[in-house]
Order: structure tokens, then sequence, then C-alpha cells
């Protein structure tokens, strides 16, 4: 199975960090297209991000980090994170992790 997924955990609270909006965009010369979006569930998780098959390229994910530190009454320094990465093998699948705290986030390549 191919396709782009991801996981917020919020390691400020040691939890999924549920209820983030997450945008999936695919880089197409000098303008990003969006790909999807979706929220993370209670588990954190977003699994439907890509209706179809992938293909190669760079995209970006965007979290939008502020409107979940808000409802946690929360201050945070970062109010949107980014993730771009570029893709080859269109045929792999592509979890891409972001673990949160209101002051730092970290991510990698998942499986």
């Amino acid at each position: 199975m191919n396709g782009i997924t991801t996981h917020v955990l919020d390691t400020s609270r040691g939890r999924p960090a549920a209820g983030v909006l997450v945008t999936l965009e695919i880089e197409g010369g000098e303008c990003w297209t969006l790909v999807g979006k979706g929220t993370t569930n209670e588990d954190g998780r977003v699994s439907d991000l890509v209706s179809g098959d992938i293909v190669s390229g760079v995209y970006r994910l965007i979290f939008d980090t502020a409107t979940y530190f808000a409802s946690q009454n929360v201050k945070g320094f970062y109010p949107q994170v980014t993730i771009t990465f570029k893709i080859e093998d269109a045929n792999q699948h592509y979890h891409v992790p972001l673990l949160l705290s209101p002051f730092g986030y970290s991510t990698y390549r998942g499986s």
C-alpha cells in the first residue's frame, strides 16, 4: 500500500495530539497544490490524507499547531509546523510523524 500518513504526539503531555488540522501539498514548479487535508483523531493520526495513488515529487505537511495549543490553553512558540520531504519511489508508503511540544518539535520518516 502506498500513501502518506502522519501521527502527532504531544511530548509535553505524553499523549497523542488530537484535533490538529493537517494539510498536504505537492510542489509543482513555483507553486504548491493541495493534495489533501484532515484532522488528527483521538490517537493523533491522519491516515486518509491522500485519496488514490501518490506520485514522485516534493511534498509538504503543514500542521496548524496554534489552534491545537489554544485548545489546550497553552501558549506555543510555533503557530505552524511545516515538514517538506521528497518522494522518489511512489510505490512505497510514507509515514511522517511529528513529535510536538510548545517550544520545540522533531520529525522522522516512520514506518
